[in-house]
């Protein structure tokens, strides 16, 4: 299944919302990677244990289930999550990019992708379709989180 969609940061002609600037929205995503609990709440346990100077290696633990994940960073850009297949996992990506097309207005481009082969998701059409709508659901959500931090002022002061 590949899936993608755009979150509006910013919208000129909505005077009612809060402007982000790309750097409190690049310190959000990059804090929804290293500390997800503040975004998934469900979510037991998060640990990082390698990095490297463009990412890191995290395990997510949901009750029983133990998820290993890659965290790929590209400043200013785009955050990456790659999923290697383990156990019942097929391989899987997220990438989140941040997209300025003007000066006035701020997007999110949230891309999903896993390794099914093209019966696999004509067989889970209807189950990827639920799967596309608690996506969008979680993004209009992490979109809202970073709305709440940078209003806290937490977005302002993470990063160097």
């Amino acid at each position: 299944m590949k899936f993608e969609h755009l979150i509006e940061v910013n919208d000129p002609l909505n005077p009612l919302i809060d402007v982000l600037s790309v750097e409190q929205v690049w310190r959000g995503l990059v804090l929804r990677a290293e500390s997800p609990k503040l975004f998934v709440p469900h979510l037991d346990e998060s640990t990082i244990d390698e990095r490297s100077d463009n990412g890191f290696r995290r395990r997510l633990r949901y009750g029983e289930l133990v998820v290993e994940d890659r965290v790929e960073l590209d400043p200013m850009r785009s955050v990456r999550y790659r999923v290697a297949a383990q156990q019942d996992i097929a391989e899987s990506s997220l990438t989140m990019t941040i997209e300025q097309p003007t000066e006035d207005t701020l997007f999110v481009r949230f891309q999903y992708e896993d390794s099914h082969d093209a019966a696999t998701d004509e067989a889970n059409a209807m189950y990827d379709e639920f799967r596309r709508s608690a996506y969008v659901e979680s993004d209009i959500d992490t979109i809202g989180m970073l709305r709440e931090l940078a209003q806290q002022g937490r977005l302002d002061a993470l990063l160097n």
